[in-house]
């Protein structure tokens, strides 16, 4: 049974059967080449990670993604989120990567967040590493980095629009291998690799190592290569649909149990939300827009069938997560109204 978000994937491919076969390429490529660059693939592993028993009594967390995929975010509007998110309850504020949408970039809205808060650790999730050249990706994650204070992480994957790769004319096949090999190459160059030229690339990180990686990944043979260098899995769950998330999480466990892992891997998902006036109108408009390029008929029925639009049921969604693992929820806003993130504030406040 296909959850709501790999339906969107497959979607997105025309053929999930030529997905699972470009995946399983990569993931025999990726076999020895993983293994011998287990140096790199593992440093990221937080030293400070605490035992599953110790880790198990903490409370969740609450991200907020800055609102770029909804209308309206200009100047003011990112002042005010930056300033409210950084003040509030949440842990992490976020912005990811489309290219042909009316978006903001990601890179930039998040450079942008380093700069403008003081507290909450700076999430670009997700960065399509397939997309880019990894020195450039070390560089400008590492100078967020730097501007934060050591506040940057990052979740990396593949992406689910063929689109967005023939926007940039970059090659869709073969994305798998590609991120393995980015991430394994951007980690080389924070530890002090050269470049081509056999210069290095800076600035140094402030966090030793570089920022924490995380994958957006979701099938057995993605969580496999994932559980080669990542520190754990950032996902997401288009219905609000906490068991969706929870076989995310058993998957993720169970991928770094047979990859010799003792460490616990960090579990984050995430869903859409809008809060206040016209709340369901405005997600289900949101959401059908957002979702338009991977099939109308598909975008409609999904943005009908979301219910994060009431308090009470952000809440409850809230709990059930928690009780699945979750380290981390991210909530994603549908609007750019700053009332939203006031009202989310005191939703989360209220948890504590």
């Amino acid at each position: 049974m296909w959850s709501s978000t790999e339906m969107i994937l497959g979607s997105s491919r025309m053929d999930a059967r030529v997905a699972l076969k470009s995946d399983a390429a990569s993931d025999s490529a990726c076999n020895g080449r993983c293994r011998a660059a287990t140096t790199y693939a593992r440093g990221m592993v937080s030293p400070e990670q605490t035992p599953v028993k110790t880790r198990m009594t903490a409370r969740m967390t609450v991200g907020v993604a800055l609102p770029q995929m909804a209308t309206g975010l200009d100047r003011g509007r990112l002042l005010d989120w930056c300033r409210i998110v950084d003040q509030g309850p949440f842990s992490s504020i976020s912005a990811g990567e489309r290219i042909t949408f009316h978006n903001l970039d990601g890179f930039t809205l998040c450079s942008a967040a380093a700069a403008l808060t003081e507290r909450v650790r700076i999430l670009v999730n997700v960065a399509v590493l397939p997309w880019h050249a990894p020195a450039l990706v070390a560089k400008e994650l590492a100078s967020m980095d730097v501007v934060s204070g050591g506040r940057v992480e990052v979740a990396v994957g593949v992406g689910g629009r063929q689109q967005d790769y023939a926007a940039l004319g970059s090659p869709f096949s073969g994305r798998h291998k590609r991120l393995d090999d980015a991430v394994i190459e951007i980690k080389r160059m924070w530890a002090g690799g050269a470049a081509a030229d056999g210069e290095q690339v800076g600035p140094t990180p402030v966090q030793i190592g570089g920022p924490p990686i995380m994958a957006s990944a979701m099938g057995p043979k993605s969580l496999a290569r994932a559980a080669q260098w990542a520190v754990g899995v950032s996902g997401f769950t288009l219905l609000g649909d906490s068991r969706e998330a929870g076989r995310l999480f058993r998957a993720t466990e169970s991928a770094w149990s047979s990859a010799g892992r003792t460490d616990k891997p960090r579990l984050v998902t995430g869903s859409f939300v809008a809060l206040g006036s016209n709340a369901a109108e405005t997600l289900r408009d949101f959401a059908a827009t957002y979702l338009q390029v991977f099939s109308p008929n598909l975008a409609k029925s999904l943005s009908e069938a979301m219910t994060l639009n009431e308090p009470s049921r952000l809440v409850d969604l809230l709990d059930q997560v928690e009780a699945e693992g979750a380290d981390e929820f991210i909530v994603v806003p549908a609007t750019s109204d700053p009332a939203m993130i006031d009202q989310l504030a005191e939703i989360v406040a209220s948890r504590q």
